[in-house]
């Protein structure tokens, strides 16, 4: 028997400034479900949770809480200026009967200082502040907004594991795909201002939503063709009687209007990077850097080579020191020890997660082209600047707004065009994902995994890393920093799944049980062994090298035929630029197979 639900909306209905944002949306929360709430950015996601929680009056429909259900909500800016301590803060958020000592049991677990004023707090000590305040009461029903926003990792798979841990009910927006795959256990989707329900996890979601879309559009397709065939009727069936005509044309205006109405999938944004010309095969070498902040060294001694092509994902707690490892090896900041060497024609394109480069009070379209050209160019191809917003997912009538007037996940789609446009060889991303949505998420890996330079990032979106980088460093405090093959998940399996610690922060609660506990002789960390990335790179490396050397030999013997020049010299440049890419390919593949033959063989001896 199904049981009865502890929350529920029926027929939501919402209009802003003439526009409908929600019509005949719905949802129902039955006791321990967990809900993932999902859409394009801008569909209304936070808005609806808003209503779930009350804080949000509808134009029409329902809202039921069961009798005595307690309900709170993680605001996705909340305002701690009233309160003297965070303690009390989060004391605020208790209702009678609950117990106070969770409260700084909550902000410990969080490491969070209870006692702490809150003015100068940074955005990740907010957010779990913030976190500690829904979570100590404990309620029945928990609502999170982008939960994960300015957390680190560790902070992550601590919230991650205690939610699971929960047998309350809780409704759930984030970006973060691994952490949604983890806990919902159903999902609803809000498109077009109607909700659609999967009785199932996160991971099937897209398969079940691109099933609706496929649906969809043959039923648009259908509508076209009878559009099309009462069309072909008023033009050559106007002789018929007088009532048969306006009855068939009253159909196809219905039609029309059918059509008209008919509400769009949001498109995609059409993102493209500019590259610039090929650097040298080394393109960073640093030895023995070394920093300190007063007592404090967040890099002791680190060494690399960052090579042409290289994919750095950087790993570790808030406040560790990423942005200064990474400022180290750009050459912005001077190491206390250490040196850093550079190949040739460097190119560095940087997108700053803290967007000081956005004037709130410049327009979005002078954001976009700070020169105020009306022609923007990427790569080969010019572009007018109310075409590259629009490949950007910006509407004209927003071409004029203020940056300060737009969207978190607008304002980094600002960011995005703007760095996408500046050709570069070296690119680094400092958490390009915070505000974007699942399907722009997507995109940009696919952007980043066809960019032909080298990539650092910086983020703390697991299922982002492992789609992007190939290899890992991971801060392992004190100043150490670890250099792991593959992505996130790769990493995860060299140290035998231990966690990335936090910097002072919250450990996963799993492996918080069993601190006190002492180890036994078998728990030694794991043998380092390959990843299945590097395995399966290994195993058709030879393979591939085998045809490439074939391709390299077929195109040396065209170019060799001394009149080729002469009868058809497109035909030579073209050979000629082919057996430089190839030869280039295989060199890079050379390259790596011996990386992998090296590793291997250390690793078995």
């Amino acid at each position: 028997m199904a049981r009865p639900p502890l929350l529920s909306l029926a027929d939501i209905a919402l209009t802003f400034g003439g526009t409908p944002l929600l019509e005949a949306a719905s949802l129902q929360l039955a006791p321990g479900e967990r809900i993932a709430l999902v859409g394009r950015n801008g569909s209304g996601k936070s808005t609806l949770l808003k209503i779930v929680a009350g804080l949000v009056a509808a134009d029409s429909g329902q809202r039921f809480v069961q009798p005595g259900a307690t309900v709170r909500y993680l605001a996705q800016e909340p305002d701690l200026s009233a309160y003297p301590t965070v303690l009390d803060y989060v004391l605020s958020g208790l209702a009678e009967g609950d117990d106070a000592h969770a409260a700084r049991a909550t902000l410990e677990a969080l490491a969070v200082d209870p006692d702490a004023a809150p003015g100068p707090m940074s955005g990740g000590e907010i957010r779990r502040a913030a976190l500690a305040h829904a979570l100590a009461p404990d309620p029945d029903v928990l609502l999170l907004d982008e939960p994960t926003n300015h957390l680190d990792i560790a902070a992550i798979a601590w919230l991650e594991e205690h939610l699971k841990a929960r047998r309350k009910s809780l409704v759930l927006i984030s970006h973060d795909r691994r952490f949604l795959e983890e806990l919902s256990t159903a999902v609803v989707w809000l498109d077009r201002g109607r909700t659609h329900r999967m009785d199932r996890g996160f991971a099937e979601f897209e398969d079940w939503r691109d099933g609706i879309l496929s649906a969809e559009e043959d039923e648009r397709r259908r509508l076209d063709k009878k559009i099309e065939q009462e069309q072909e009727w008023v033009r050559y069936g106007v002789t018929a009687r007088r009532k048969r005509n306006m009855g068939r044309l009253r159909k196809l205006q219905a039609l029309r209007t059918e059509k008209r109405e008919l509400r769009k999938v949001t498109g995609l944004a059409d993102m493209q990077l500019a590259s610039a010309d090929r650097s040298g095969k080394r393109m960073i070498v640093a030895e023995g850097l070394t920093k300190r902040f007063g007592d404090r060294t967040v890099v002791d001694g680190f060494s690399t080579t960052i090579m042409r092509g290289d994919r750095l994902g950087l790993v570790g707690p808030n406040g560790v020191g990423k942005t200064t490892l990474i400022n180290m090896l750009l050459g912005r900041l001077a190491p206390d020890e250490g040196t850093v060497t550079y190949g040739t024609d460097l190119k560095v394109n940087l997108l700053d997660q803290r967007r000081e480069a956005l004037d709130p009070t410049m327009s979005l379209r002078h954001a976009i082209s700070p020169s105020g050209s009306d022609q923007i160019t990427v790569g080969s191809t010019t572009k007018h600047v109310a075409g590259y917003l629009k490949d950007f997912l910006f509407t004209p009538e927003q071409f004029n707004t203020p940056v300060g007037a737009l969207s978190g996940g607008e304002r980094a789609r600002v960011l995005l065009g703007r760095a996408f446009a500046m050709p570069s060889n070296i690119l680094v991303l400092d958490e390009p994902t915070n505000d974007l949505d699942l399907e722009t998420l997507d995109l940009l890996a696919e952007v980043i995994s066809d960019y032909d330079g080298t990539l650092l990032l910086v983020s703390h979106d697991r299922d982002f890393l492992d789609r992007t980088v190939t290899t890992t460093l991971v801060a392992e405090g004190d100043g150490t920093w670890s250099e792991y093959p593959g992505g996130y998940s790769d990493m995860l399996v060299q140290r035998g799944s231990a966690p990335v610690r936090s910097l002072g922060g919250p450990e996963p609660a799993p492996k918080k049980a069993k601190a006190d506990k002492p180890a036994p002789a078998a728990a030694a960390p794991k043998k380092a062994k390959l990843s299945f990335r590097e395995k399966h790179d290994l195993e058709t490396l030879p393979a591939k090298l085998e045809a490439l050397e074939g391709e390299i030999a077929k195109l040396s013997a065209a170019i060799a035929d001394p009149n080729l020049y002469a009868k058809d010299p497109k035909r030579f440049d073209k050979l000629t630029a082919d057996l430089s890419a190839t030869q280039a390919e295989k060199d890079a593949a050379e390259e790596r197979w011996l990386e992998l033959e090296m590793k291997r063989e250390e690793l078995e001896a």
